[in-house]
This record gives structure tokens, C-alpha cells and sequence, in this order.
């Protein structure tokens, strides 16, 4: 079976959309290697590093096609690859018009849409309704995503199925580095003032209080984007130049490093489709925090961490103080990170595209 599989990125930057959709490119390669083959076309990025790509795609791989933003060559890319194809995978709802078309030239052409979050919550234009009914099977990455697209469009129940994202085999690699002794809190996020739901803002603002109950209690930003201006003249303006530490990007590496040597994890934002962070965090025997919102509550359960109401700097300062000095049994935590492995999703993504 040839299939193809469009992506908005997968390399250009990191973020849990490009991740889940190299293992993607990872499970569709394995299953290929019986008997197929799976061809890949990306509108963002401008090359497809040969090494990058190796750690992903095997000999299965076949053509593909980094597209560099130009949307005219990504159709064109795209309907072209479709030929032969037995079924088409779209990474992102932006590209579903593309496999709809393809399917109109070819009734036979099964696809698939790969549903991660605030993408989907919203009204769709009329090309994407159609696309949507016209969809094999809607994957999922959460039940609160399942749920907010059910009411926007109707569309028979058992279409949109659940599969959750999992968490990078490279990045699940556990050093076995106990918990460090200063209470350092860690966040990972786009820093995009289009993004400002992520709450990093919230968790600056949390801090102060944080700190008066904890006076040696730090935190560490990882991520860049055109917000960071903003968030660091809020750390400053309250009086937490030297706690609070903007790394800017990091590689794979260096962000292993920097779970293993926090204390807890926190994101509170209310819009995460999944939350892979969460996972990464956990895979290290870490903690997390997050708010009550989104797919939030069903990554973080009470073995691995707490939750907070969405905005709430308080009660953020409040469930951190207590969550930096609860013991926490880091082996649960990498029990619950478990349940969201690479070849438990791989399993689950063979069964969908099966059924």
C-alpha cells in the first residue's frame, strides 16, 4: 500500500505539532516495510535534512517534498504524489482541501486528518465541511478535541476516533538523575503573543508568592517567539530579574537536560490540544502542572501532578509551593508517561487506519 502523508512542517521549528508528526512519518514508514511504500510532502519547510530525516523515515520512504511556503507548489506537489496512492494522511485541517481534491480525481483515494487542537475549535469554511464528511477517519489527538469538533459539525460519532500523541523514543531516554535539591520550576512553550494562552505570563506573575514560601525557587523559560519582550519586562517589573531565566531555544539534548534538572514542570495554559510537553517531563520522573482546561486533565493525572483553574497566578503559587515539596514517586510518573509510548500509539494508528 502507498500511502502519503502531507504535513504543514516537520523540521522548520519545534513545536508538538511537527513532533507527533514525525512519529507519524515514523509508524507509516514501519508498516510500509511488509509490503508499500509512503511519500511525504511538506509546505513550510524549505529542505528535508538528510540526517533529520533518516532518524524518522526508513527504506520506505519514498518521494518527498519540502515545498518552502510556496502553497501553489504544495498543491501541485501534493496531487501529484496522490497518484497511485491508496490512502493520503493530512497533518493539519489547512490541508484537507488538498486530499478532497485528490479524492475527487480519484474516488478510490481513501484520507485521513490528523485533528490536534485549537485548529479544529472553530467554525469551518465550506470547503472544510465538505472535506470533513468526505474524510475516511478523523484521528483525534484528544477526546476534548473529539468532543469540540462534534459540535461544530455533524458528523457520525464512530468517524472520529481517539488516538492519543506519544511521546519521542529520543526524548523518553531516562538517565536515571534524581530530583536536584533546588526547587527550580521549568516551562516549554512558543512564546508568540498569538499564543499568549499558554499562560507563561500567569506563571511569572505566580512567582513572587511562590518564592516568599520558597526563597531559592527559580524559573526557567525555554522558547522564544515576539512575545519574550513583554514577559521579560513583566519578570522585571516584578523584582524577578535574577529568578526567572530565558534560555531561548535548545536542542533535543539540552532539553532532556533541562527536565531531568527541575523540580516541577508547569504549563498552565488553557488551550493545549494534548500537551506533549507533559509527557516529555514525565518520562523523567518529573511532575507537572497544568490548568483544568483542554485535553490538559487527561495527560496529568494525580500520580504525576496537579491541576489549576486556567488564570488563576494564586492558586498557580499555591499548587507549586505544595507540588516542590510533595514526594512524589518518580516511577509512577514514568508509568503514566508509559501509557502514551511510541509503540503503544503505533499500534493505535495501524487499528485506525485499519478500521
Amino acid at each position: 500500500m502507498t500511502t502519503l502523508l502531507l504535513c504543514p512542517e516537520l523540521f522548520a521549528r519545534e513545536s508538538g505539532i511537527q513532533r507527533i508528526l514525525r512519529l507519524y512519518l515514523k509508524a507509516l514508514c514501519e508498516q510500509a516495510e511488509t509490503s508499500g511504500t509512503v511519500r511525504l510532502v511538506v509546505l513550510n519547510d524549505r529542505d528535508l535534512p538528510a540526517g533529520q530525516l533518516h532518524r524518522y523515515a526508513g527504506g520506505t520512504l519514498g518521494a518527498h517534498h519540502a515545498c518552502g511556503r510556496r502553497k501553489f507548489a504544495f498543491v501541485c506537489r501534493s496531487l501529484g504524489a496522490a497518484r497511485g496512492a491508496e490512502r493520503v494522511v493530512c497533518g493539519h485541517l489547512g490541508q484537507l482541501p488538498v486530499a478532497w481534491l485528490a479524492q475527487r480525481r480519484r474516488p478510490r483515494l481513501d484520507y485521513f486528518l490528523v485533528a490536534h487542537g485549537i485548529e479544529v475549535w472553530r467554525s469551518y469554511t465550506w470547503i472544510e465541511r465538505v472535506a470533513l464528511r468526505r474524510a475516511r477517519r478523523i484521528l483525534c489527538v484528544s477526546d476534548f478535541t473529539r468532543r469540540e469538533m462534534l459540535r461544530r459539525i455533524a458528523l457520525p460519532e464512530s468517524r472520529l476516533v481517539v488516538l492519543p500523541n506519544a511521546l519521542d523514543p529520543d526524548l523518553a531516554v531516562d538517565e536515571a538523575a534524581a530530583p536536584p535539591e533546588d526547587p527550580v520550576i521549568l516551562t516549554v512553550a512558543r512564546l508568540d503573543a498569538a499564543e499568549g494562552y499558554k499562560g507563561v505570563d500567569h506563571l511569572i506573575a505566580a512567582l513572587p508568592a511562590v518564592r516568599q514560601a520558597l526563597p531559592a525557587a527559580r524559573l526557567r523559560v525555554i522558547g522564544t517567539g515576539d512575545d519574550l519582550p513583554r514577559l521579560r519586562n513583566l519578570a522585571g517589573g516584578l523584582g524577578l530579574a535574577g529568578a526567572v531565566e530565558f534560555t531561548g531555544p535548545v536542542d533535543d539534548a539540552k532539553l532532556r537536560h533541562a527536565y531531568r534538572t527541575c523540580r516541577l514542570f508547569a504549563l498552565p495554559s488553557r488551550g493545549e490540544g494534548f500537551g506533549i510537553v507533559f509527557l516529555e517531563a514525565m518520562a523523567q520522573g518529573r511532575p507537572c502542572l497544568g490548568a483544568r482546561a483542554g485535553a490538559t486533565p487527561e495527560i496529568i493525572d494525580a500520580t504525576a501532578g496537579v491541576l489549576v483553574e486556567y488564570g488563576d497566578s494564586a492558586e498557580i503559587a499555591r499548587q507549586a509551593v505544595w507540588a516542590l515539596q510533595h514526594p512524589w514517586n518518580a516511577e509512577q510518573i514514568k508509568q503514566r508517561a508509559a501509557q502514551f509510548s511510541y509503540p503503544v500509539f503505533a499500534r493505535r494508528l495501524r487499528q485506525a487506519l485499519a478500521a
